[in-house]
């Protein structure tokens, strides 16, 4: 339409959301549809979370906050960087804002200019290309097979740094693919990094709590003090304290950038919610014990999900490290035909295939820069896991 902005242009909707809206819409047709398309943990927010809430909104908070949080859940965030990664940060270094996804684009808008580049490694979580191109810089996108581990290499981020690259976005552990940086891995880019004083770095911890078979979480400012003064080390409630519709994400970094950051949300939405704020706040302060129980459940569903996609023929699933996600490769599954008489060309046909064979909604992996594979979210009950996989293992035994 002549009168939408040229932005517009630049962007598309969120595929997992599509995926998970698709497989909303034939349930409430009556379809029988498992769901794995959605990064939500299925856990409820803990109770001593709610109640904070509640009585957040009977003690009247439910006023306008100061643009970027209020001084109580900066205080907090400040002690939770210091007191679990190492990192000293002062409040008027925190910018919170409604979800991780409103600190990188408010980071994201605040900085690139039109050209500017900003290095993706790939497999990305859908929105990070997306918000470059609305910014108007360009993302630069590094592939990261799976024979990588899904893990950008030094030597590939020498490689894709220019004089226009003006961000490096880390994700770890990752969405899509669960993989997680190790101390070493991200003192090698590190390394790369001190070299070209022009790139900063922006690193998204939102899963940091969900890491398997006893790895240790890091984070690239906490191993490289050089660099602390052009990283915005970006986390949230989302995931660790199952707060997906609480809408609370948060950052620490260098003052100038939190105020520009600040100055655009003040543009934007304002405060998040003041009552969100609280129970973050309850989050970040209260009992701890629940992250390490629910990670313990995520790692027994993980290695059942796993176990169960590489027994199914042309399907090969690696394990992941952390998050709540696998990113199998169906190449095995390309150039076979359904039993309608379809061809399988890409990842995109085989996951229309599942959809509409055995009723398993999942999202392609062309949606996250990496083809042909496809991720699936584990943060939902066992029983529906295993019929899940079940289901898929059937649909790959249909093929000829």
């Amino acid at each position: 339409m002549a009168f939408l902005a040229d932005a517009l242009g630049r962007i598309k909707p969120s595929p997992t959301i599509a995926a998970t809206m698709k497989a909303a819409a034939l349930k409430a047709e009556g379809k029988d549809v498992i769901g794995l398309g959605a990064g939500e943990p299925d856990f409820d927010t803990p109770d001593s979370i709610k109640e904070a809430a509640i009585a957040a909104i009977r003690r009247g908070d439910t006023k306008y906050t100061n643009v970027d949080g209020t001084p109580a859940l900066k205080k907090a965030i400040c002690e939770k960087f210091k007191r679990e990664n190492g990192l000293d940060y002062k409040p008027e270094q925190i910018s919170v804002s409604t979800g991780g996804k409103q600190v990188l684009f408010n980071a994201l808008v605040a900085t690139v200019n039109p050209g500017d580049e900003v290095i993706v490694p790939a497999p990305y979580w859908v929105s990070y290309p997306d918000i470059v191109n609305f910014a108007g810089g360009k993302p630069i996108e590094v592939k990261c097979p799976a024979n990588n581990g899904f893990k950008l290499r030094p030597e590939d981020l020498e490689a894709a740094i220019t004089p226009r690259t003006k961000w490096l976005i880390l994700n770890s552990p990752s969405n899509p693919t669960g993989a997680a940086y190790s101390a070493d891995e991200l003192k090698a880019l590190a390394a790369v990094l001190l070299k070209h004083p022009q790139v900063w770095v922006l690193t998204d911890d939102m899963y940091e709590h969900l890491l398997f078979d006893g790895r240790k979480f890091a984070t690239i400012a906490q191993l490289e003090p050089r660099l602390y003064e052009r990283t915005l080390t970006m986390n949230g409630v989302s995931k660790s304290y199952a707060m997906t519709g609480w809408r609370i994400g948060y950052a620490g970094g260098p003052v100038a950038l939190i105020k520009a950051m600040a100055m655009l949300q003040s543009q934007s939405t304002s405060n998040p919610s003041s009552v969100s704020q609280a129970a973050a706040l309850a989050a970040l302060t209260g009992p701890q014990d629940f992250i390490a129980e629910r990670c313990r459940a995520f790692q027994e569903r993980r290695d059942m999900v796993v176990a169960m996609l590489n027994q199914a023929q042309g399907l090969h699933c690696p394990k992941p490290e952390g998050a709540f996600y696998v990113y199998p490769s169906c190449a095995g599954a390309i150039g076979r035909r359904t039993p309608g008489g379809k061809t399988i060309k890409n990842d995109l046909d085989f996951v229309d295939y599942l959809l509409e064979h055995v009723g398993v909604a999942v999202v392609h992996g062309a949606a996250f820069g990496l083809e042909p594979h496809f991720r699936i979210s584990y943060a939902t009950s066992t029983a529906a896991l295993r019929d899940a996989c079940g289901r898929i293992q059937k649909a790959c035994r249909d093929l000829s």
